[in-house]
């Protein structure tokens, strides 16, 4: 996998210590991958309309956690850093205020090492 920008959902560019732009490879960003795609709305990508998972749209709704779990799982397998076996373990949960608990070990396809993302959406 090739070096790209170190961009993490929700945050900003960073600047390395030597003033250029920080940079991910390998499982780092692998993980930013797979959370850029969980967390975009589907047809937000005109390109692509069926990527995203549109993980937001189940905040506050009244959903079964099994219909996340797969809304997830299938975007996942999408992605071409998550390994196919052994298949992801997801968890979600569905806290107090509706917000969305996911849970979510992964193998990195080219490392094989087990990568464990966890991480709320909330309103």
């Amino acid at each position: 996998m090739l070096n790209d920008a170190d961009l993490t959902w929700g945050g900003d560019l960073q600047a390395s210590p030597t003033g250029d732009l920080l940079l991910a490879s390998d499982s780092i960003l692998g993980q930013q991958r797979v959370l850029r795609r969980l967390l975009t709305n589907v047809n937000d990508y005109i390109w692509q309309p069926a990527y995203g998972a549109s993980l937001g749209g189940f905040v506050g709704a009244v959903t079964d956690p099994r219909q996340i779990v797969g809304s997830i799982r299938q975007q996942l397998f999408e992605e071409a850093t998550v390994s196919r076996v052994p298949q992801p373990a997801v968890d979600v949960d569905i806290i107090g205020d509706g917000a969305v608990y996911v849970d979510l070990r992964y193998v990195d396809a080219a490392s094989l090492a087990t990568q464990a993302l966890i991480f709320t959406v909330s309103a």
